[in-house]
């Protein structure tokens, strides 16, 4: 998680009117707000190769793939936060019935960073574990082709597998696959000058 942007505590409500007028994107937890990072051409390239795997594969499917934009309500806990991909199949759930936040997702993602790979492995996921929805989390890795999988078991316990160059991650749940070369295209080559 990022740096607290204000001191000042505010209400969910408050947050949401203050992100809504916002320039940038800010998660918020117990009444604080936090600045969210800008992101590396990897970082970018790694999300928006997955939302389009995702989004092509779920062209005849109930469900749809969104980017870093929609932004992800934690009814447990109160919490918003923001994934880099996620997947919602049916309906979405809305939160106070505007459509910038979601609380049915199905499959999150998350491209590590340095500065975001422990929250994202640890308090973040622990925080995502309490959607009822959630079935896949997926973190994609920004050093190397690699790319973990914890899929959600019947007995609520989490498995994980890790994929590399010339394998794939099963979405089960949402009846798809990511090839791990197809999301890591192009992101090892330089950018062009």
């Amino acid at each position: 998680m990022g740096e607290a942007a204000l001191r000042t505590r505010m209400t969910e409500q408050e947050y949401l009117a203050f992100e809504r007028a916002a320039e940038g994107r800010h998660e918020y937890a117990d009444g604080e707000i936090f600045a969210m990072s800008g992101g590396t051409w990897a970082h970018s390239l790694l999300a928006s190769n997955v939302i389009r795997e995702l989004s092509t594969s779920l062209l005849e499917r109930p469900c749809t793939a969104h980017g870093s934009d929609m932004r992800i309500h934690i009814p447990s806990t109160g919490r918003y936060t923001y994934a880099d991909a996620l997947v919602v199949c049916g309906d979405p759930v809305l939160t106070d019935g505007v459509s910038d936040t979601v609380e049915n997702p199905v499959v999150i993602v998350e491209v590590l960073s340095d500065s975001t790979e422990k929250y994202d492995r640890g308090d973040k996921f622990e925080l995502y574990q309490s959607i009822a929805s959630l079935r896949d989390y997926v973190l994609v890795s920004q050093k190397k082709a690699r790319i973990e999988h914890f899929r959600r078991q019947p007995d609520g316990t989490w498995m994980l597998r890790a994929s590399g160059p010339g394998e794939r991650v099963v979405l089960e749940s949402i009846e798809s696959e990511l090839w791990v070369d197809r999301v890591y295209l192009k992101v090892f080559a330089p950018p062009a000058a």
